[in-house]
């Protein structure tokens, strides 16, 4: 149905409908008139523009005049319709070419710019990983005046001068050297029997060990693009010094009140696999992969003799309780003992019937015998004195892994690739206890604290047994990887553990318990 104008009597453009008379107008005569007469045209009542309401319809499309009248006419518009397609196809092909450049030069862009990220990414994770490794450093002790300028110079120089391929030659033991170390075990057997008659003051009890907690975690004492401490000591003239060694072929001391790492020793060309820290002189001994063993002065950083007693790598590394004499197993069957004032290797001894190799080695507290670990399964004791093999201790199944000397003098804890543990009597030459662990155990480290009251474990975790009754009191399991050594501190006052995760844990009794 089409609407009508009123007025013209033709279909309206803009139809609007008069509420006054109910007509149909077109919008721009109804306003013209309007503003001549302010009446509705049909019934001449009052009406204004504002009253006037919109008709909304279909819009109309106007024919087009009648051109098409002639063939010509029809052939020209036609000719007209194709050139105006062919231009409109021409402007789409071009311009889908520039759409295709700019995609190659968009997708081009992304690709570089998905590099540069890439390269970035990589670039802020090195920074990061140096950052974490020199950040501790900030109080690091620089080399001070304590020894003279040409002390030093002479020390770094005689280090560098044994750093090479050649072996030393022992010198044997002479009649001085045995007399000191009996004079010392005497000494010291007399100690221990005073000692053993009460227990050390101020030693933490069985309910307090029950009770320690993970206290303090740090990651960034070794590089992280070598991740592992390998080995930790702490030392016992002042419990807060802690000595590790790591994949990174560097060993750091680190001081555990202040989180200050005090020294960084770079020296050895390969990772750093046992560590000691002097119980009177602030002096770090290092044994290594390289098959080399370092003495350094912690203060200066300053290496001060490098001990060449193997040609393959070190794999046992224990301290005289002289402080003057270091022994030193490795992969080659031979044990070794070496001067570490002179840097002279004193007897160098091969066990001929150890076919594989040595795995570990440890003194005795009195320091007359020691105990050698090898890969066939069994425990050898030495007497250092006469150089020889005076007892064996077989039961265990894969190679040794570790082994410790209680301080009473009594006990020797041993561990192998069995997922066991066992005690041995020293006086009677006998195996007395055998604590099982769980299927695939791996046990890396043994040690006893300084009153023989606790046995330490790492390896799988970290555990804390109790000596005479071997009753697990704790086990820690906050390390990631596996645990590769523990050590007490003074009293057993708190412990300490390193790990394959790059981690050195303390765990001790929080003030809140």
């Amino acid at each position: 149905m089409s609407l009508i104008c009123s007025l013209s009597n033709e279909v309206p453009e803009q139809p609007v409908l008069s509420p006054v008379s109910g007509c149909i107008y077109e919008k721009r005569l109804i306003i013209k008139y309007l503003h001549e007469s302010s009446t509705d045209p049909i019934t001449g009542q009052p009406l204004t523009e504002d009253q006037l309401i919109d008709v909304k319809v279909t819009p109309l499309g106007k024919p087009k005049p009648p051109s098409a009248t002639s063939i010509p006419a029809i052939l020209k518009m036609l000719q007209d319709e194709w050139d105006a397609t062919m231009l409109h196809s021409f402007t789409l092909r071009q311009q889908l070419q520039t759409a295709r450049q700019e995609l190659s030069h968009v997708m081009y862009q992304h690709d570089a710019a998905c590099r540069v990220i890439a390269r970035l990414n990589k670039e802020v994770t090195a920074a990061r990983e140096a950052l974490a490794t020199l950040k501790p450093q900030a109080g690091i002790v620089q080399p001070t005046s304590m020894y003279p300028n040409e002390q030093i110079s002479h020390h770094a120089t005689a280090g560098i001068s044994g750093d090479n391929n050649q072996l030393s030659t022992a010198e044997g033991m002479t009649d001085e050297i045995i007399q000191k170390l009996q004079d010392k075990a005497s000494v010291l057997t007399q100690l221990r029997k005073q000692r053993g008659k009460r227990v050390p003051e101020g030693l933490t009890s069985i309910d307090e060990m029950r009770n320690f907690r993970c206290s303090a975690t740090h990651t960034a004492l070794h590089s992280a693009s070598t991740p592992g401490i390998l080995a930790v000591d702490i030392s016992p003239k002042n419990p807060s010094i802690i000595l590790t060694g790591g994949n990174d072929k560097q060993a750091v001391v680190f001081n555990k009140d202040s989180e200050q790492v005090v020294a960084t020793l770079k020296g050895h060309q390969k990772k750093v696999t046992h560590v000691i820290h002097h119980f009177q002189e602030d002096i770090a001994i290092t044994g290594s992969a390289d098959s080399s063993i370092r003495v350094w002065h912690v203060p200066s950083a300053q290496c001060l003799k490098v001990l060449k007693a193997h040609d393959t790598p070190i794999t046992g590394l224990s301290l005289h309780p002289t402080g003057d004499y270091v022994l030193s197993s490795a992969s080659d069957t031979y044990w070794a003992l070496s001067d570490l004032h002179t840097g002279k290797l004193i007897t160098k001894i091969q066990d001929t019937t150890s076919q594989r190799g040595l795995t570990c080695a440890q003194f005795h507290p009195d320091g007359i015998i020691f105990g050698v670990g090898t890969q066939e399964s069994v425990i050898k004791i030495w007497d250092l004195k006469e150089c020889n093999n005076v007892a064996d201790f077989p039961g265990h199944s894969g190679s040794i892994n570790a082994i410790a000397f209680s301080e009473n003098g009594y006990y020797l804890a041993t561990a192998a690739e069995d997922a066991s543990i066992k005690l041995w009597d020293l006086r009677k030459l006998k195996n007395f206890k055998t604590i099982t662990l769980d299927d695939r155990y791996e046990v890396r480290d043994l040690v006893f604290d300084q009153s023989g009251m606790y046995l330490g474990v790492a390896g799988t975790d970290v555990r804390v047994y109790q000596a005479k009754q071997w009753d697990l009191l704790k086990v820690f399991n906050d390390h990631t990887a596996l645990a590769t050594g523990i050590r007490f501190g003074s009293n057993a006052n708190y412990l300490a553990s390193s790990s394959m995760d790059r981690s050195l844990k303390l765990y001790q009794q929080l003030s809140s318990e």
